[in-house]
């Protein structure tokens, strides 16, 4: 048995390399990472040192920790063939970290190939991330639909991530995280209820932060959705990246312990203190070991 961390972001040599060669939004600087629309960010290098990050996944007790491209950084986003060469070099670099580490593929989502995404999923990524602000209604969905068809045709799960979110430069520098970022994982929640689920009724998925905390919603939308009843999704996860016991609590209420699965966001934000937030051994294996098992193989 094996505990896993779903979300970690741990940015390779050769992705920081193809950044600084860009001279346009996203790009780096030395270490100082520039995106469009959000204040320039002074890039720890020791939060990407892989060594490092190896030693604290094992300090940590995981004998997984999965690894995603940034989406904030805004590299699906790109046109395709700007995009490429960034995607190429998170590929590269992810597919050669050490133990613990996997990784998660990523995709263009302005241009969707679906067969260049299926060759990144062959070299043995545990699934696809894609940004929440491209899954947040109908046209998202028809448009992403040819990456959904993939995944399920492979038996393979979507972790949904959010995107970038622009205009946040007049702000504090805790803005986007937690104004938009929180939005798009709330309008993802509800538009794979309203669009995602009846199309790819295989798909297993994962959202980021508990979703945007969506899944507490379910009594308003008792009461104002479609009629029926919220419900409970036993292929839709949410992970716990940057809550705590109240937050995870209140979720497990709404979901059941099954939903949940341990992500910490490192390097943005630390694993929880105590595994199980307060909730005892049971929900630490669930959250750790069973849980994260079910999203990435579809067993018990």
């Amino acid at each position: 048995m094996t505990n896993v961390d779903v979300h970690q972001h741990l940015w390779s040599p050769s992705l920081v390399a193809a950044l600084r060669s860009r001279r346009e939004p996203p790009y780096l600087d030395g270490w100082t990472l520039h995106l469009d629309g959000e204040p320039p960010y002074d890039v720890p290098p020791a939060d990407h040192d892989i060594a490092g990050r190896a030693h604290l996944a094992a300090t940590d007790g995981l004998g997984r920790a999965l690894v995603s491209l940034s989406a904030p950084i805004g590299v699906e986003w790109l046109p395709a063939s700007e995009a490429q060469p960034l995607l190429d070099a998170y590929h590269e670099g992810s597919a050669s970290l050490p133990e613990p580490f996997g990784a998660w593929a990523a995709a263009c989502v302005r241009d969707i190939d679906a067969k260049a995404t299926a060759a990144v999923l062959d070299q043995g990524f545990v699934g696809l991330q894609l940004p929440a602000n491209a899954l947040a209604d109908a046209a998202g969905y028809a448009h992403c639909a040819p990456l959904l068809d993939l995944l399920e045709q492979r038996d393979l799960p979507l972790f949904v991530h959010p995107g970038p979110a622009p205009g946040a430069s007049g702000g504090p520098g805790w803005w986007p995280a937690m104004v938009p970022y929180v939005q798009q994982m709330h309008a993802a929640w509800f538009a794979f209820r309203a669009f995602g689920r009846p199309r790819h009724p295989r798909l297993r998925v994962c959202f980021a932060l508990l979703a945007g905390l969506a899944p507490l919603h379910g009594e308003r939308f008792a009461a104002r959705g479609d009629g029926s009843s919220a419900g409970v999704d036993p292929d839709v996860f949410v992970e716990t990246s940057s809550y705590g016991p109240t937050a995870v609590d209140a979720v497990v209420r709404a979901l059941g312990v099954g939903a949940v699965v341990q992500g910490s966001d490192r390097p943005y934000a630390e694993p929880p203190q105590y595994p199980g937030f307060g909730l005892g051994g049971a929900a630490a294996h669930a959250f750790r070991i069973a849980n994260p098992r079910r999203l990435l193989t579809g067993k018990g």
